[in-house]
């Protein structure tokens, strides 16, 4: 995961009406400066006589993706996003800004890093919502930063498996919901920019699981949440996964007096449907709709969806390969750039479809749990640092976009 702090703005989609409460329908959206392993291998495949490959990639670079703000502080953050910020008000598009500074990020994995401190991070905030001031924009707050949570014990009562030995056991994860719902009141207040916070993914944790957490961070206070950010599983499954989240909340918070707090009850991906089988996903539906009813989608968290590398699905581990880890997540091999960004979702909850992990950075250093330091998914060699350049990926994502890149 990367940090792009400047950038010229390309214009694509439709009118831009900027207003809160949520990305708005037509919202043309902002394209940062390309990588520079971007505009060298672009240079590169032109100089092979690649020119189709090459006008593939630049493509892929010149449609509108998110900014991911990873670091800096004080007076240069607030200018650096002000800039970013006034640029695309300039082109008349939105940014769609990356917060993903909190303390013990990814949990000190491939992406470590963050604020060393709850204070840290406010100050952090502080500056960053100064940055924005009145001008449109729409910020994902931290990325994993639901779940994946330090010493939190979930809603089963399970442990959760990230234990950092220098976080405080006792106070970790209340820190972590402070935190988030500090960036939310002090975003939120910002006239013209929506907020989404972390729902993982369909092929994650289960909705109620993630129904919960996201109360507790304050989704209620914000416009709603994200999902799939920088992974690849598919846009059908985020919009039914998305739906019920909505629902369970509603079920958890709005409910009858005997449901409320009780997102432990609300059906999944895991029950009463099938996982592996999405045929049978239409069991967790019905489970909403006796439940829940219908609701208007103005009473609903709403939310938007990382389209940006799931054009292929989800990738497994060949038949027979026994790693310790397949890191499916991480580098897979032969995926695609997914739906375009766009407002156009066909779903009332879905406010977008946003490309949010820059497409062609690597997810990290993998090794399918081999301690190779090696990825034996691509032939053994070492895959670059996360949010560094990744020709390889990005060759695959051109070449295997779907829809396919013109």
């Amino acid at each position: 995961m990367s940090l792009s702090l400047t950038a010229t703005a390309t214009a694509v989609l439709m009118t831009f009406n900027p207003c809160p409460g949520g990305i708005p329908d037509g919202t043309r959206f902002y394209t940062p400066r390309p990588d520079p392993g971007a505009v060298q291998q672009i240079a590169q495949l032109q100089a092979a006589g690649q020119g189709g490959l090459a006008r593939q990639v630049r493509a892929m670079v010149e449609t509108p993706q998110a900014v991911w703000v990873t670091g800096g502080s004080g007076p240069s953050l607030t200018k650096s996003i002000r800039a970013e910020a006034r640029r695309a008000a300039a082109q008349r598009t939105l940014p769609v800004f990356v917060a993903y500074n909190i303390p013990f990020r990814d949990c000190s994995q491939y992406s470590a890093g963050g604020a060393t401190s709850v204070a840290a991070y406010e100050a952090w905030i502080d500056a960053f919502a100064a940055g924005i001031g009145a001008e449109p924009a729409a910020v994902l707050v931290e990325p994993d930063g639901l779940g994946i949570i330090p010493w939190y014990t979930t809603i089963n009562g399970s442990k959760e498996w990230c234990q950092p030995a220098d976080a405080d056991p006792a106070t970790a994860a209340s820190d972590r919901f402070a935190m988030l719902n500090y960036a939310v009141d002090h975003l939120t207040a910002l006239p013209r920019t929506s907020v989404y916070l972390d729902g993982t993914h369909s092929a994650w944790l289960g909705t109620g699981d993630i129904a919960d957490r996201l109360v507790k961070a304050g989704v209620r206070k914000a416009d709603g949440f994200f999902l799939n950010v920088s992974n690849y599983e598919t846009t059908e499954r985020q919009l039914k996964f998305g739906d019920w989240i909505s629902k369970c909340v509603y079920y958890g918070t709005q409910g009858t007096a005997d449901n409320r707090g009780h997102f432990e009850r609300c059906a999944s991906q895991y029950y009463p449907a099938s996982p592996g089988d999405f045929s049978t996903w239409g069991l967790s539906d019905a489970w909403y709709d006796a439940n829940v009813g219908t609701v208007a989608p103005n009473r609903l968290a709403h939310f938007v969806v990382d389209t940006s590398r799931n054009g292929q699905g989800p990738w497994a581990a060949p038949v027979g390969v026994t790693w310790p880890d397949p890191q499916t997540w991480c580098n897979p091999p032969d995926r695609g750039l997914g739906l375009r960004p766009t407002t156009r979702t066909g779903d009332p909850l879905a406010d977008a479809f946003l490309w949010v992990k820059t497409p062609g950075q690597s997810d990290g250093q993998c090794d399918r749990g081999t301690g190779t330091g090696v990825d034996p998914a691509r032939g053994g060699t070492a895959d670059p640092a996360a949010g560094a350049w990744f020709p390889q990926q990005a060759l695959e994502l051109v070449k295997l976009a779907n829809p396919p890149l013109h």
